[in-house]
């Protein structure tokens, strides 16, 4: 007989049809109170204090607060009873009254037409017959009626009662209608991806969507009543009153911002809010505020500005924020106070080479880590980019910044872990401060870092003026050198390796020179130092191996007596530990077409040394391609018996500072006899280096060296040089 839900406009409706209703009747019955005073007879006026108790009751029940109490249902359906309720009262009032039947029939319509405002026409209808079954009783008591008027009230109350459940149809239709089109618009804005709050002038919350327990977790019933800025975040709150006291003051005006407001759980929720003020709309006399969720869009723009200024691997600032720090607080240190430590992982890429990227990742993440705990809390520390980290500090003394140096220094030196194997590393840091540009201090501290490098790594060095000149000339020198090796610039000269009894030729070394289209022909000694710190030494060597086993081929094709030639190479100690170095002598090897025997590596003592593990991976490597390896310096570095005996070798070379006195000290000959027996008990050809006279010579072989080189058999010269020399002597012996 009601709608089986009641929102705010039906409670609303019912409540304010019942107390029309209530007044009505309150304003009857009084006057029915002064029938009873006045015409009615002394002995029937003692009901005038229950028809005046029945009007303050009336009177009463119209100030109830009806909008809460007809939400429940079982009011709904006692309220029946108050309109079956006034029928027999008002029957009973007009069988008294002399007028009665006359009071009767409006008091009848009103009934009915109150109870259609409410009700369906099956309860109209149920009233009027009662009514009309109530008229008929009365009519007895009628005098002068006759048949005629009896029939015309009779139909006349018809057609009222007919009229009256017509409307309650027609009412209820509409009522069908409403919250049909009412429940679409409740179902799409709960669909919808929007918020839609309706905000009073007091910025009270009287309506919300159905979407908003899906975004906010709170009910309509929840939020409404509430302030919108009792949700508010605090650090909002000034800002948001600010522009809701903007947008009410322009109707018809629309604005936007963002806003955070807290879920029931205590979480924020960021929204974008558009308000619309429509105020001056006498239906609404609201700003309509409509709220979407951009939590994804704010957790996206803060990934990709993390992304942009911070560094994935390490979490550290990166180099664009750390560009902008330093310019910041040079603007506040404008008298100075600022200082910058560069800092760079020495030999970095030989991790990468040959323990892998992920291992290299593992040790920047273990050194990034290492670095912040001998920071203090206010001081940056970023990376750069790849092995490089940069820190700013504000307010250090000088003293202080070396102090900080050295800490990193002795972290830096620390052994890490990775996979199986314990690495030790070293640091170069440069230091740069003073008042001055952001770029000028980070270019002082880059200029600062390649001092520190090219003074034997594992340093810091402080920065100075004169610096620049020494790393311009360096990065010169680098731009020359790659365009030297572009444009062949690099050659090679070849020492004759003799028998020491026969002084037969037997081999020539490799040695490298720099035909400089300015400065001539440059020996080793004057950029091979660079070339290591640089890195081009790796594709230097390349080019160098490569080259001496072409030439070697050339000889063995062109000249008979070449048959047995070997041909020696030095090795660096970057290209030593390079990761591709096996590769690259297999290819050039397979590319010239001559046999792996026939090419011997030369590998300094002092390198095998720095990580003996690896070396003798790297030694048997090697040897599986069939190549020759020779200890180059013998006896200049430590290396101790029980190494050289796991080192996969074959010959050794005894060191030209031994041989100069070979002939005339006696310790001299001591530690040369010693060197050779070595050798002989290792079953490894000794090989002496630098011999220059005769003396030299017969001592050497009087010891039992094997083989040697030196000026006395020969200076290094070039391919040509050696084709003459092996034509005047018959064909080498393949050793």
């Amino acid at each position: 007989m009601q709608p089986a839900e009641f929102d705010d406009s039906t409670a609303e409706y019912w409540a304010r049809q019942i107390r029309i209703g209530a007044s009505v009747a309150a304003g009857v019955t009084m006057l029915g109170c002064v029938r009873v005073a006045v015409d009615w007879v002394p002995d029937r006026r003692w009901l005038l204090g229950p028809v005046l108790a029945a009007a303050l009751v009336q009177l009463v029940a119209a100030l109830l607060p009806w909008a809460r109490l007809v939400r429940s249902a079982r009011v709904r359906r006692w309220l029946v009873l108050w309109w079956a309720a006034e029928l027999p009262l008002l029957f009973l009032f007009s069988r008294l009254d002399q007028d009665g039947l006359m009071l009767y029939l409006p008091g009848v319509a009103l009934i009915l037409v109150t109870a259609a405002s409410l009700y369906g026409p099956t309860l109209v209808v149920g009233l009027g017959a009662v009514a009309v079954a109530g008229y008929l009783a009365l009519l007895p008591d009628l005098t002068g009626a006759n048949a005629v008027s009896t029939v015309s009230l009779v139909a006349i109350m018809s057609c009222l009662v007919a009229l009256s459940s017509i409307n309650a149809r027609s009412r209820r239709r509409l009522d069908r209608r409403r919250q049909a089109a009412e429940h679409r618009t409740e179902m799409l804005l709960e669909a919808a991806s929007d918020a839609v709050f309706a905000i009073d002038v007091t910025g009270a919350v009287r309506y919300a969507s159905p979407s908003a327990q899906r975004i906010f977790g709170l009910t309509g019933a929840e939020v409404t009543g509430k302030a919108m800025v009792e949700l508010a975040h605090p650090d909002e709150l000034a800002g948001l009153r600010a522009w809701m006291g903007a947008l009410f003051a322009v109707p018809g005006g629309t604005a936007r911002t963002e806003a955070r407001l807290r879920r029931p759980d205590g979480t924020w929720l960021h929204l974008d809010v558009i308000g619309t003020n429509r105020t001056d709309d006498a239906d609404l006399r609201a700003a309509v505020i409509s709220l979407r969720d951009i939590g994804r869009r704010k957790e996206l723009e803060e990934q990709l500005s993390r992304q942009a200024f911070t560094d994935s691997l390490t979490g550290l600032p990166n180099r664009a924020l750390f560009r902008d720090r330093l310019e910041q607080a040079v603007q506040r240190r404008a008298g100075g106070g600022v200082t910058v430590l560069l800092i760079d992982l020495d030999d970095f890429k030989l991790v990468n080479d040959n323990l892998g990227h992920s291992a290299g990742d593992e040790l920047l993440a273990t050194l990034a880590g290492r670095l912040r705990a001998e920071m203090r809390p206010g001081d940056t520390l970023a990376r750069l980019g790849g092995d490089e980290f940069a820190i700013l500090v504000e307010n250090l003394e000088a003293a202080d910044a070396v102090a900080l140096a050295e800490r990193l220094l002795l972290a830096g030196r620390e052994q890490i872990r990775l996979d199986s194997r314990d690495v030790t590393c070293s640091l170069s840091i440069g230091i740069a401060s003073g008042d001055l540009p952001a770029g000028q201090l980070l270019r002082d501290a880059d200029l600062a870092m390649y001092a520190a490098k090219r003074a034997g790594r594992n340093a810091y060095a402080v920065f100075s003026p004169s610096m620049s000149r020494s790393v311009l000339e360096e990065a010169q020198q680098r731009v020359d050198m790659e365009l030297g090796l572009e444009q062949e610039q690099f050659v090679l000269l070849y020492q004759p390796v003799v028998d020491m009894t026969t002084q037969q030729m037997t081999g020539v070394e490799a040695l490298v020179r720099w035909r400089h289209p300015e400065d001539g022909l440059l020996s080793p000694y004057q950029f091979i130092a660079t070339a290591e710190a640089n890195g081009l030494i790796v594709p230097l060597g390349r080019w160098v191996l490569r080259e001496a086993c072409a030439q070697l081929a050339r000889w063995r094709r062109e000249t008979p007596a070449a048959a047995g030639l070997k041909v020696n190479v030095n090795l660096s100690a970057r290209q030593f530990q390079y990761a591709g170095l096996v590769a690259d002598v297999a290819a050039a090897i397979d590319d010239a077409g001559i046999p792996a025997g026939s090419l011997t590596l030369e590998i300094t003592e002092s390198m095998l040394m720095e990580d003996i593990t690896g070396a003798i991976e790297t030694l048997r490597a090697l040897r599986a391609l069939g190549v020759r390896l020779a200890i180059d310096d013998f006896g200049t570095g430590y290396s101790s018996l029980n190494y050289l005996k796991q080192l996969p070798v074959d010959i050794i070379k005894i060191d030209r500072t031994f041989v100069e006195q070979v002939d005339t000290d006696a310790d001299d000959v001591a530690l040369v006899d010693a060197v050779v027996g070595l050798g002989q008990a290792l079953r490894l050809q000794t090989v002496a280096e630098g011999i220059e006279t005769d003396g030299q010579w017969m001592m050497l072989r009087q010891i039992g060296c094997d083989q040697g080189q030196g000026y006395l058999f020969g200076r290094p010269g070039d391919a040509a040089s050696v084709t003459g020399l092996l034509a005047r002597e018959p064909a080498a012996a393949d050793l």
